[in-house]
């Protein structure tokens, strides 16, 4: 399975309760672990309420806090955290979770100055990056998993989504193979007009 380590926006809007629980469980059916879980989670990042950004602060005492920060005591894998921060962007705060790897001390800042980056774009853009990964997030469980025997042996182990298309003796298809018109049919209405990002 290919891994990703940059920084990433997986799930576009405004998570609600839900579905920042259910967050922590998007590589959950991945095949046998590999031991690259940190690189899984590493680097992933979405926008919640303020709401649910002060509920995870009672929880437990943060493992460290700052005034813009802090993150969460308990580790998904390895040294990799769930980081919070409350952020100012183009006259109003947010508030976003990221999962950010202790083990380099600089990744809350190179992450925060990401969302900073992505964020403060004069126009709502999606890289079709962002795009399936928001597929991904927002896919329930039955209708999302990993390729099987089913699959060629090059293509097993990677993600794949249910598409209906008549014809197939399995309707599942690998994640990164979506056609634009397969994407757009599976983004919420309001996602699936926003232009895309043009690499520079």
């Amino acid at each position: 399975m290919t891994l990703s380590t940059t920084i990433r926006k997986v799930y576009q809007g405004v998570a609600d309760r839900r579905q920042l629980l259910r967050m922590s469980d998007r590589h959950r059916q991945r095949p046998k672990p590999r031991g690259d879980e940190a690189a899984l989670y590493a680097g992933e990042w979405f926008e919640i309420s303020e709401g649910d950004y002060n509920y995870l602060l009672e929880i437990l005492p943060p493992l460290w806090m700052r005034y813009d920060m802090f993150a969460m005591r308990e580790c998904i894998t390895g040294k990799v955290t769930s980081v919070l921060m409350s952020l100012w962007i183009d006259g109003r705060a947010r508030w976003f979770h990221a999962y950010c790897d202790l083990a380099d001390p600089a990744s809350p800042d190179r992450t925060k100055a990401a969302i900073i980056e992505r964020e403060s774009r004069p126009v709502r853009t999606m890289t079709r990056e962002e795009r399936i990964e928001h597929i991904w997030s927002s896919t329930h469980d039955d209708y999302r998993g990993y390729s099987d025997w089913r699959f060629p042996h090059d293509m097993r182990g990677k993600r794949v989504v249910i598409v209906y298309r008549s014809g197939l003796g399995h309707p599942f298809k690998l994640l990164d193979q979506l056609t634009d018109d397969e994407i757009a049919a599976k983004l919420p209405v309001h996602l699936r007009h926003l232009p895309e990002r043009q690499a520079a």
